[in-house]
């Protein structure tokens, strides 16, 4: 245990990333929740890491356009398919998200197979390396999170099946990348979840929730030098059920929220 960890220059970027993440997962997130898709960020962020992946096989730089390009093509792809599956199958979307998102695992670690540091880009796809970010990969982020922000504000209920999902694919494909597949579900979820007895004011809450687990998630990793993203999860989900708690045991913390 050292406090000489909490050093601001890298764990400021590592904040900012997690905010960026956040800021278009929450709402993202209550969509998700309110339709029943739950496990579709897993599937969608699998798939992307396939691109990923499949970018690294062929040799390409790791932070280039072209993993970009492969990451967000197999993500649309993905969200295509699922755009159709649900328009056909509605009744049993999340059992076929969850093949997807099993079968999109197992093609991965075939790719990785032949690969020596398998292993390690397995690892990062899924705990992400949110204490590496660099400053351009915050600036990209930043950028894309205000197109998502402004498209899914912008036309609220008008971006019908596919467009949801699209969207959906292109958030999750740059965060994942940012901070890995396991941060990226909790982002999504855990917030969305844990504020579903708010009728109003949900949404800031929810981001003050998934803000506040980030930082001290951070800081409890800097400090005990454990896994950032694992931590972050935890104290995400530990955050998350005390305002549940809160929200059943005293319901006057947010009965004003649920007059009409």
């Amino acid at each position: 245990m050292t406090l000489a960890g909490l050093d601001a220059g890298i764990l400021g970027p590592a904040l900012l990333a997690g905010l960026l993440v956040l800021a278009t997962h929450v709402p993202l997130g209550m969509k998700v929740l309110e339709r029943g898709i739950v496990f579709i960020d897993l599937a969608i962020a699998q798939i992307a890491g396939i691109g990923v992946i499949a970018a690294d096989v062929m040799g390409f730089e790791a932070q280039g356009w072209a993993v970009q390009i492969s990451a967000l093509s197999a993500a649309a792809l993905g969200a295509l398919l699922l755009t159709w599956t649900e328009r056909r199958w509605p009744e049993i979307q999340e059992a076929l998200i969850g093949v997807l998102f099993v079968i999109a695992s197992c093609t991965g670690l075939l790719l990785l197979a032949g690969n020596p540091h398998g292993g390690e880009h397995l690892k990062d796809l899924l705990v992400g390396q949110i204490l590496w970010v660099s400053s351009e990969q915050l600036l990209q982020m930043a950028v894309l999170t205000i197109l998502v922000l402004a498209i899914w504000f912008g036309t609220g209920q008008r971006l019908g099946r596919a467009g949801f999902y699209l969207l959906f694919a292109l958030a999750v494909t740059a965060s994942v990348q940012l901070v890995g597949v396991y941060l990226v579900f909790a982002s999504l979820i855990i917030p969305a979840l844990a504020t579903r007895a708010w009728l109003r004011r949900r949404l800031p809450v929810a981001w003050a929730l998934g803000a506040l687990a980030y930082l001290l998630g951070l800081a409890l990793s800097a400090v005990f030098d454990l896994p950032s993203g694992a931590v972050v999860v935890l104290a995400m989900a530990g955050l998350g059920l005390l305002l549940a708690a809160c929200s059943k045991i005293r319901p006057q913390t947010c009965s004003a929220d649920r007059q009409p």
